[in-house]
């Protein structure tokens, strides 16, 4: 799967409500799908199963199987490259611009405190 295929997986399953959710569940420490079902209470179980899919596939959610169980852990790791790719560069970009506003608020006020 090439870089761009696995960021359309990842923005795919991000896109959904119910998938976010999801990952607000299983943030803080691993869940079994049946604990989420009993938590997603307006969603049946197998639109869970099929969320839960989604999010695998897209590498958010790592399984394991613990005899019936199937324990769903959050890979944060997908997000992180989200964040390395646009986020970060494109809140430095913001960052230089408002310094650069400043800049020049600062240089009109200096103008207009200068005497005529």
């Amino acid at each position: 799967m090439s870089t761009e295929d696995t960021f359309d997986a990842l923005f795919k399953a991000l896109g959904h409500r119910a998938r976010r959710r999801i990952l607000d569940l299983i943030k803080d420490g691993p869940q079994t799908t049946g604990a989420l079902c009993a938590r997603l209470t307006d969603l049946d179980r197998c639109t869970v199963m099929q969320h839960l899919s989604v999010l695998e596939k897209a590498g958010l959610v790592v399984v394991e199987r613990r005899g019936r169980e199937r324990w769903n852990h959050l890979d944060a790791l997908p997000i992180h490259d989200v964040q390395k790719r646009w986020i970060g560069p494109y809140a430095a970009h913001a960052m230089t611009m408002l310094s650069d506003i400043e800049g020049l608020e600062t240089s009109v006020e200096a103008d207009d405190n200068s005497p005529a």
